[in-house]
């Protein structure tokens, strides 16, 4: 009896498994990942130079920055560091694996007020 409970788990539905892509699928999610980092690389550098600000970003998002990590982000903000990030994020109540498009109009406003608030 166990013997067929374990091989009645064990079995992979299609649900379960990743689907087939085509060569052609995989270079262009290839691509558009590597789109996404380049933006995301030049976007910190603006961070860093002081072109753009974190509070403007957060609160309205481009797309491609909706998978970032808000900690990595304050990490690139300058006079922000780990432990200074890490006091924000908890702070607000966000855990430091949250990202962007995963907070909460709570947590975007709190954030945002905290960190206009450090700014001026």
């Amino acid at each position: 009896m166990l013997a067929a409970v374990a091989s009645a788990t064990d079995k992979r539905t299609p649900a379960t498994e990743a689907p087939e892509r085509s060569k052609l699928q995989r270079m262009e999610a290839l691509e558009r990942a590597n789109e996404i980092r380049s933006r995301r690389a030049q976007l910190k550098r603006d961070l860093r130079g002081g072109k753009t600000t974190i509070d403007r970003l957060l609160e309205a998002p481009p797309e491609y920055l909706e998978t970032a990590k808000v900690f990595d982000l304050l990490l690139a903000t300058p006079k922000y560091g780990r432990v200074k990030a890490n006091k924000v994020l908890q702070q607000v109540r966000i855990s430091p694996s949250k990202t962007v498009g995963g907070l909460s109009e709570r947590q975007r406003g709190e954030l945002v007020l905290l960190l206009r608030s450090r700014l001026s």
